[in-house]
């Protein structure tokens, strides 16, 4: 990771905006901390990438959040294509002022560069082939595809330097790492999937109780006052994910519960919000 740092710093004179790709369901946790050390005081534009899977009320808490702090913010979708017809608009809108001053000193027409940045499958190569109109960048749904920068021209009138993903190395609390994991930013084959399907079988009856019961077909009694571990054994038993003797295949429940999260099966939801909502 310490080399995608260095490729940021080293062509950030190259470029007049950086885009930040964040993921809308964490928000928080998605926001490298290091990027904004590296970028300074250059302009920037948030995306909340993948806004069809986040809670909508979520999401618009988190832009009036945005908002009241003067930072730049527009939730978008690779997959559905919400509102990514705006991000040529919203850059241009930020370099208003600079664009000017090109076209006074008679550089008409310059194109705008942008560097986008972002945690490790958070949809940037998808970002990039949607902006280009074609499949520029390697995309799958695993972390760690992208491993090398490269220029690509947008069909909304800037180019765009793609960086690979990039995660800091120490999270500032346990439920950061928690985030990342259960949304796939974190390998799967470095985390206990059991635990990771504990961790969030919790949180989503914290969070969302009447769409994870709904799911999983259990009462709140049934659900109240269940440690995460039984609480996960609640949702394979519903589901009938049994092994010899009768027990629960915990392992099968906690990929399924990962799966139907990831791919909004569960509902449009979102792990954290603002702290000054």
């Amino acid at each position: 990771m310490a080399k995608t740092r260095r490729l940021i710093s080293e062509n950030l004179k190259n470029v007049d905006i950086v885009i930040e790709l964040l993921d809308a369901r964490i928000p928080r946790s998605s926001e490298n901390p290091e990027i904004a050390r590296l970028i300074g005081d250059k302009p920037s534009l948030t995306l909340f990438n993948k806004a069809s899977l986040a809670d909508s009320e979520a999401t618009r808490r988190w832009q009036e959040s945005y908002k009241s702090s003067g930072r730049q913010m527009l939730a978008v979708d690779c997959k559905t294509g919400e509102n990514l017809s705006k991000i040529g608009t919203e850059v241009r809108r930020i370099l208003s002022q600079k664009i000017k001053t090109w076209e006074e000193k008679g550089m008409i027409g310059r194109r705008v560069r942008a560097m986008i940045v972002g945690i490790p499958n958070v949809g940037k190569s998808s970002l990039v082939n949607r902006l280009s109109g074609q499949k520029k960048a390697k995309v799958e749904n695993r972390p760690g595809v992208t491993l090398a920068k490269q220029w690509v021209t947008t069909n909304q009138g800037f180019d765009l330097l793609d960086m690979p993903g990039v995660l800091w190395p120490k999270f500032e609390d346990k439920i950061t790492g928690e985030n990342l994991a259960v949304t796939g930013a974190i390998k799967d084959t470095v985390v206990d999937t059991e635990e990771l399907g504990m961790i969030l079988a919790a949180r989503l009856f914290e969070l969302y109780p009447d769409l994870f019961c709904a799911r999983y077909k259990l009462t709140p009694d049934e659900a109240d006052g269940l440690d995460p571990y039984d609480l996960l054994c609640a949702v394979g038993k519903k589901r009938g994910f049994l092994v010899s003797g009768g027990d629960i295949n915990t392992e099968r429940t906690a990929l399924m519960l990962l799966e139907e999260f990831r791919s909004a099966k569960i509902g449009r939801i979102t792990l954290e919000v603002p702290d000054n909502a």
